[in-house]
């Protein structure tokens, strides 16, 4: 059977509940047919580029699909209808990835740079030199009461 990543996004109005029983819903639609989902990774919820019908923002998930393509089809078709889904991407793919997808590992990866003292690797901020008014001065600038006449 073919293999496929399939990711879709939902509206950020839906909670987590509601984006799994969506993903159970449609987990459900692939093994009516003949398929099975080997993976499903939530990703959470995301910024989008640009406003996608009014949302800034989706939970975004991925689901790795072994099934055939009348199941995928019928799957998307239902994605379409469905009014909490944004946006649907699916792609054919020869074998499918073991482990986390490269989303979830840059998830990782900035956890553990959050974990991570403050200054990582960069070290503490190097000296900027002086400051503006702790520079000498130049002759011909004055001070403010030798240009106003300092009679005042």
């Amino acid at each position: 059977m073919p293999l496929y990543e399939h990711v879709f996004l939902a509206r950020q109005d839906v909670s987590g509940q509601q984006v799994e029983a969506l993903v159970e819903q449609f987990k459900s639609v692939i093994e009516q047919n003949g398929g099975n989902v080997s993976k499903v990774e939530p990703w959470g919820l995301k910024s989008l580029s640009f406003r996608i019908r009014k949302n800034r923002k989706a939970h975004f998930t991925l689901m790795n699909i072994d099934a055939p393509a009348a199941a995928v089809a019928e799957m998307e078709r239902q994605q379409r209808l469905n009014e909490d889904i944004l946006r649907i991407l699916t792609i054919r793919v020869k074998e499918l990835e073991e482990g986390p997808s490269a989303m979830m590992q840059k998830r990782d990866r900035d956890d553990r740079r959050d974990r991570d003292d403050r200054f990582g690797d960069r070290g503490p901020r190097r000296d900027r030199g002086p400051r503006r008014d702790d520079r000498p001065r130049r002759e011909d600038e004055g001070t403010e009461e030798e240009s106003t006449g300092g009679d005042a």
